[in-house]
């Protein structure tokens, strides 16, 4: 994957959890999660790079919250269209 994404979870119409996926090799797999926010878990691989980001509190995370996080790990940040569908959730 080159591209990171969004995907939402929803249960009876409202937004439970996300995950934002961060760009990957084909295959590369979780090995640790780390909780960086409250509301969020970094999923590391074997090398500690980070894949994906799981939000668990939709609601508690801003575009702010996330490229705070994206930056510790010298990622780029997210852009406004990224996260446009947690906020039309």
């Amino acid at each position: 994957m080159k591209q990171p994404y969004l995907e939402i979870t929803f249960r009876r119409g409202r937004p439970v959890a996300a995950y934002y996926y961060l760009p990957r090799r084909s295959g590369q797999k979780s090995c640790r999660s780390v909780r960086i926010e409250p509301g969020m878990v970094v999923d590391l691989s074997r090398g500690g790079k980070p894949i994906g980001i799981e939000i668990t509190a939709p609601a508690l995370i801003s575009q702010t919250i996330l490229n705070r996080v994206l930056r510790q790990f010298g990622l780029p940040p997210a852009k406004s269209a990224d996260l446009a569908p947690l906020r039309a959730a």
